[in-house]
């Protein structure tokens, strides 16, 4: 173990016993806690260390991560279920957390069965990770107030992402920036993921401010999302600002309603006339045919022609986080790509490419496609567990859409549900799902999500209750006699 290790694992110790003393004895440092965690989610790869690092590896982990984040979640989630909040419960189980264990489980037995297993130790310390900030934001949001809280530091960040972007363009002359996710395409898929629940947040019932701050954040992404130059991205974001704000803004017209579509309006052709040579460039340098239908190159035809290569020799993939070790030595070359082989899992490989070569690195990426990607890892049966759990999490979400409400609890979810569908079109040509910073705030939107589908069933079980309580209390309908059965009738008697 190395000195930088060893340091890392004494102050990740001290630090989470220490952050987990103090949120459980002072209840107000949870808050603290837990806007933290959203700010740092995008910047963790900032404040980490890696455990048995293998940075030359091309995998999408490449050491046991560990963070001031996961040190922030793990804390959390301890102090909420040490001392719960007056009048809560210790903890529940989160609508989800059953399919999100059991692709856990799955992926665990693909491991087991796949050579070389080093790289999806890797992967299954972050879905450990995923799931412990899923369930710390889950026990923690119980009310309005936290929702709030949760708002305001995604606006924040929001904020200061298109910020950063907006920086790294006109000081540092960056031609795509990457914000502080340190890829573009990674920034990309944040704002796509987080912008939807801005917009949900400025048609609900929450304070002046806390509108005014989304709205800035959703001008600041999408200032940021146009530097990116992200093809996919800008086009699910333009769906998703229209689609998002259909569904929730209230029909009627206001003033501050005209002054913001202007605004908005302003903003976004002046960023699009600013940025316009450098899209059309981008727009321009490929197409579909060249994508998908060339043999030849690195297009996302090429991930799942590789992809199938995989499925054919293996049902159950190579591995967790194996692409790029699989591909190099095995199913690039197979397909004519000559890729460098790797000289095993811990010895750097060489980088240089050799002369006449059909690719544009020593070693594979990871697919640029999240089903691509999965089903060449864990096989069919692990893409199809997979789906399940975004079938979940999408049906989940979609409960929200019916009944139009201006309820934040409510309303966020709609934006939550729109999220999804952003991140999933956008997965469709990217892999950055499981990038850590994106699978942070990923999971801390789900943590958000089943916190509110709960609260929304104890709400309609509360109800059912007190209907049937009322039911029980409100005395029987009394019907009056209309007719007597083997009784003389005095009418029929004068006498």
């Amino acid at each position: 173990m190395e000195n930088k290790e060893a340091l890392g694992l004494i102050l990740g110790f001290f630090g989470t016993f220490g952050a987990t003393a103090v949120a459980t004895l002072w209840k107000k440092a949870r808050d603290v806690f837990f806007v933290l965690m959203i700010f740092l989610a995008p910047m963790t790869e900032d404040f980490d260390v890696n455990f048995m690092s293998r940075d030359f590896y091309r995998g999408t982990t490449r050491g046991i991560e560990f963070s001031c984040v996961d040190i922030l979640s793990i804390s959390l989630f301890l102090s909420c279920l040490i001392w719960p909040r007056k009048g809560e419960s210790r903890g529940y189980w989160p609508a989800s957390f059953g399919w999100m264990l059991f692709f856990f489980a799955y992926a665990c037995f693909n491991v087991g069965i796949s050579e070389p297993r080093i790289f999806g130790i890797f992967e299954l310390s972050k879905m450990i990770r995923g799931m412990t900030i899923f369930l710390a934001v889950a026990f923690y949001l119980r009310s309005e107030r936290e929702l709030k809280l949760f708002l305001y530091a995604l606006g924040a960040i929001i904020t200061y992402e298109g910020y950063v972007a907006l920086k790294q363009r006109v000081i540092y002359h960056m031609e795509r920036v990457p914000g502080t996710v340190d890829d573009s395409n990674s920034l990309s898929v944040l704002l796509v993921l987080t912008v939807p629940m801005l917009i949900a947040a400025i048609n609900s019932q929450v304070p002046k401010k806390l509108k005014a701050l989304c709205a800035v954040a959703v001008c600041a992404g999408s200032v940021g999302m146009l530097l990116t130059l992200s093809r996919m991205g800008i086009m699910i974001l333009l769906l998703m600002l229209l689609v998002t704000t259909l569904v929730t803004v209230s029909y009627k017209l206001t003033t501050t309603k005209i002054v913001g579509v202007a605004l908005t309006l302003v903003i976004g052709s002046a960023g699009l006339y600013k940025n316009w040579a450098g899209m059309k460039e981008r727009f321009g340098e490929t197409s579909l045919g060249r994508e998908y239908g060339n043999n030849r190159t690195l297009g996302r035809g090429y991930y799942l022609r590789e992809a199938k290569a995989i499925i054919d020799d293996k049902l159950f993939g190579v591995g967790l986080n194996n692409w790029s070790y699989w591909v190099s030595q095995k199913y690039g070359p197979l397909l004519g790509y000559k890729f460098v082989r790797y000289r095993g899992t811990d010895i750097e490989p060489s980088s240089v490419i050799p002369p006449g070569s059909n690719v544009d690195a020593a070693q594979a990426a990871p697919a640029h496609c999240l089903a691509a990607l999965m089903a060449g890892e864990l096989g069919i049966p692990g893409l199809i567990i997979f789906m399940l759990v975004w079938l979940r999490w999408l049906q989940m979400s979609s409960v929200f859409l019916w009944k139009r409400t201006t309820d934040p609890m409510r309303r966020i979810g709609v934006g939550i549900f729109f999220g999804l569908c952003a991140l999933f079109l956008q997965s469709l040509t990217e892999w950055v799902f499981r990038h850590s910073p994106i699978y942070y705030m990923i999971h801390i939107m789900l943590g958000v999500l089943a916190s509110l589908y709960y609260i929304r069933r104890q709400e309609r079980k509360a109800a059912k209750r007190a209907q049937v309580e009322q039911s029980i209390e409100s005395p029987e309908s009394e019907t009056p006699e209309t007719e007597s059965f083997g009784v003389p009738d005095p009418a029929m008697n004068p006498a």
